[in-house]
């Protein structure tokens, strides 16, 4: 008799994604507009401090955090070496959407190098 498919566990890797996913895009697309680090050690320190302040920056800070609560949950449910492949989705949904939303470039390596990520997931998850 197979196990039952354990909805709950699996919605707090889906949130762990998400928020992971959303953290990264919304400090690349802020990070993004405000040009290279300062020279100097105390500047570039500053220059931080003060994107710490921006909102958005804020939220994916925050994303961050709920992401670890999320995950902490998912590890109440599941072995992490069942869990953990899942976070490898992060990469392919981080490549797509930076594609989508940051016209960053996409390459064939890049298309492999995601293809291969999938398909060990799918070895790893059986």
């Amino acid at each position: 008799m197979q196990p039952r498919f354990d909805v709950a566990g699996h919605c707090y890797i889906a949130l762990t994604l998400f928020f992971t996913v959303y953290g990264q895009l919304v400090l690349k697309w802020q990070m993004s507009g405000v040009g290279p680090l300062p020279d100097g050690a105390t500047s570039k320190l500053w220059f931080l401090l003060q994107q710490f302040l921006n909102p958005w920056i804020m939220t994916g800070l925050a994303s961050a955090f709920l992401a670890s609560l999320a995950w902490m949950a998912a590890m109440t449910r599941f072995d992490l070496n069942y869990a953990y492949p899942f976070m490898s989705l992060a990469f392919v949904i981080v490549m797509g959407f930076s594609v989508l939303f940051l016209n960053e470039p996409i390459t064939v390596q890049r298309l492999l190098g995601t293809l291969m990520v999938v398909g060990g997931l799918i070895v790893m998850s059986r």
